[in-house]
């Protein structure tokens, strides 16, 4: 594995949706947890509920797996 974790989800935009990247490419938008599950499973990555927790796995920037929603 390169250094940093190979899946970065990006800060929340202003559509509540963050931007996933793994490997240093563009995956998708995921709006919740399911959504980013999915893609992590269409990448081969696991999907336990563990793994989302998992800083080695995914850096979470701009908050973690409970920000969804741009402050108001």
């Amino acid at each position: 594995m390169t250094d940093g974790a190979p899946v970065v989800v990006h800060p929340p935009m202003t559509d509540g949706g963050r931007q996933v990247t793994i490997r240093g490419e563009r995956m998708g938008t995921a709006y919740h947890l399911l959504d980013l599950i999915e893609l992590l499973r269409c990448a081969d990555l696991p999907k336990t509920d563990t793994a989302i927790d998992d800083p080695e796995l995914i850096d979470w920037r701009g908050g973690g797996p409970d920000v969804w929603n741009v402050a108001r």
